[in-house]
């Protein structure tokens, strides 16, 4: 009965944290302590002991070295830099928005606070240049969504750090290659049954790749600061009031331009995405190293990024994991896998996870999701009976590519950012796909990574 109780309690965080506005981490802390004393019959310092310490350095790290580079304005060179490579051809333009997207979450940046850097210019351009902006949106989306499975990222961030902290086999790189490659097939489509053969027949615009590349300038520039902080609440509400605060990058600073800070900087990230694929290091504290390097030799830069770490997102995965590390120290989780297993088709039960993980993300976080739910698989995944790598990754894609969703952060944002004539039909056209891949994207993804058993 216990067991039942506390995981009915996990379920209300979720249900509530949807429907109210208050952080879901700090309503699992505090739904931990209490089930903790009054179910488990534990103390507070045995729940507290369940606090993921890696996955903190990982988040405050990657989120820390974002928040320098939005400082020092390599983030918004790398907006205008993606802008010119498209030289006015308006086809490439939702592309250039994919490639950036998957960029700046890919070094550390919350999906949240990617698409509001980036929707206000590639709604703008769609705008302008008529380019559906259901399209624009779903490139966005999709873009900062397959990039933050990198293993710098934060979703590949917690995702990888779940896995190992379960003892769990895992694949960073190739979680990264198919997130990617997921998102990259889902806007293919969108680009087709949206207008793209139409903006391919357009050619080169000369007139645009002016504009473009002022616009890209502008844009990146009135970036807001509660984007770069990762709050999902405060980006949501400032996109739909349409206010734009000024960014503290000096008036005098071109952004067009690559200068030796913008330069170490990239170089450093370069060197956290080399040194975590291939060297193994701890992403966390090389992330912290680099972060610490630049603001030794560029103090002035460093001005305010500790206040923009993501500690929106430090607190939900806080807390989420604590909870479910309590669920696992006091028996719950064992007598879940036990009753999956029960089941006798791990299959089926592998395909019910991923639906699980998208129907709550299309509503709820995704960064929560994947806290909750591996853990939650890993008493039947260690069975042998199933592949875990080809479970986690289907329920890694499945509950992340629905953030299309227009009730979800990032879909919420792409609708707040259309033309105001346009934004009940990006409202309803989100709202289909993202319902749409709530089926879909379990179903596919089980089929291919799971079913087989190749994974």
């Amino acid at each position: 009965m216990n067991d039942v109780i506390a995981l009915g309690v996990l379920v209300l965080v979720f249900l509530v944290a949807t429907v109210r506005s208050i952080n879901m981490g700090a309503l699992a802390l505090v739904a931990a302590a209490v089930v903790g004393v009054t179910v488990f019959d534990v103390g507070p310092a045995e729940v507290v002991g369940g606090f993921p310490a890696t996955l903190f350095v990982i988040l405050v790290g990657v989120t820390y070295l974002f928040a320098l580079a939005k400082n020092n304005g390599t983030v918004d060179w790398m907006v205008h830099a993606s802008v010119r490579v498209v030289r006015g051809r308006v086809a490439l333009v939702p592309w250039a928005m994919f490639g950036i997207c998957a960029v700046i979450a890919g070094i550390g940046a919350a999906t949240p606070a990617t698409v509001a850097i980036v929707a206000p210019v590639g709604m703008g351009f769609a705008a302008r240049y008529r380019i559906s902006p259901v399209l624009m949106g779903m490139a966005i989306t999709l873009g900062a969504t397959g990039g933050s499975f990198s293993p710098i990222g934060i979703f590949g961030a917690i995702t990888n750090g779940v896995v190992d902290d379960n003892d769990l086999p895992g694949n960073p790189a190739l979680l990264f290659a198919l997130s990617v490659i997921s998102c990259f097939v889902i806007t293919a489509l969108a680009f087709v049954l949206f207008g793209g053969r139409e903006l391919i027949s357009r050619g080169r615009d000369v007139e645009a790749e002016s504009e473009l590349s002022e616009t890209a300038v502008a844009a990146s520039r009135t970036a807001t600061r509660s984007a770069v902080t990762g709050t999902p609440d405060a980006a949501v509400e400032r996109a739909r009031s349409g206010g734009v605060a000024t960014d503290d990058q000096p008036a005098e600073d071109d952004d067009t331009r690559l200068n030796t800070e913008r330069i170490l900087t990239l170089v450093g990230l370069a060197f956290l995405a080399i040194s975590a694929l291939l060297l193994k290091f701890d992403v966390g504290f090389t992330a912290l190293g680099v972060a610490v390097v630049l603001t030794l030799i560029y103090p002035e830069s460093a001005k305010g990024a500790v206040d923009k770490i993501a500690w929106g997102t430090v607190l939900l995965v806080g807390g989420i994991v604590t909870y479910v590390t309590l669920l696992q120290d006091q028996g719950t989780v064992d007598w879940l896998g036990e009753q999956v297993a029960g089941v006798g088709a791990p299959l089926l039960a592998a395909l019910l996870i991923c639906l699980i993980g998208a129907v709550v993300s299309a509503f709820a976080s995704t960064t929560g999701i994947l806290g909750a739910l591996i853990p939650l698989a890993v008493p039947f995944l260690l069975t042998g009976q199933i592949g875990a790598v080809g479970v986690v990754i289907a329920l890694a894609i499945s509950s992340s590519v629905v953030d299309i969703s227009p009730f979800s952060t990032n879909g919420a944002l792409c609708v707040a950012n259309a033309e105001a004539r346009e934004r009940d039909l990006v409202f309803r056209q989100l709202m289909r796909w993202g319902m749409s891949l709530v089926v879909l994207a379990p179903l596919v993804t089980w089929g291919l990574l799971v079913a087989p058993g190749w994974l």
